[in-house]
């Protein structure tokens, strides 16, 4: 980890421009491994072509994404741009659902393993931090891991049927 300074969210466009500057930074980097976590994703800018582009070449070597979410509804409506991406890179994404998890108790977080975590703690008033600091992240993963327990795979990348 560097010693690069915390950065607070307070407002909704700061916690966009965060999302936007980690996903960048582990595209850049290279990154093993991002996790995001969030009740549905419906205020993220996944659908974005700049997100989908550092998507695109984060996902360029063996890598692994998972989202965590109460539901996927919004993500199939919002962000049809990222649902495309997903399905070409399915075999690296992962989509875990944990509906026994009360609406608004759901953490709000982008984990890039081993480089930048962003953490919004009061979804309400966007209030949160960007962080590259081992503690933070290590405090993302617990939050993660405790959604994690109970989920189950879920929104599948390609529709089956007869």
């Amino acid at each position: 980890m560097t010693t690069e300074p915390v950065t607070l969210i307070t407002s909704r466009g700061e916690f966009h421009t965060a999302l936007r500057d980690a996903l960048a930074e582990a595209a850049q980097l290279g990154c093993p491994e991002i996790w995001l976590c969030d009740n549905d994703f419906g205020d993220w800018p996944l659908g974005e072509r700049a997100v989908i582009a550092h998507f695109e070449q984060w996902a360029l070597s063996r890598r692994k994404l998972v989202l965590l979410a109460r539901h996927f509804d919004e993500v199939a409506r919002r962000h049809p741009r990222w649902v495309e991406w997903r399905r070409t890179w399915s075999h690296i994404v992962s989509c875990r659902a944990n509906p026994e998890v009360e609406t608004g108790g759901f953490p709000s977080i982008l984990l890039a393993t081993g480089r930048v975590s962003v953490q919004l703690s009061n979804l309400e008033h966007y209030r949160g931090r960007m962080s590259h600091d081992k503690v933070d992240e290590t405090r993302c993963k617990e939050l993660i891991d405790a959604v994690l327990q109970r989920s189950e795979e879920t929104f599948p990348a390609t529709a089956t049927g007869l």
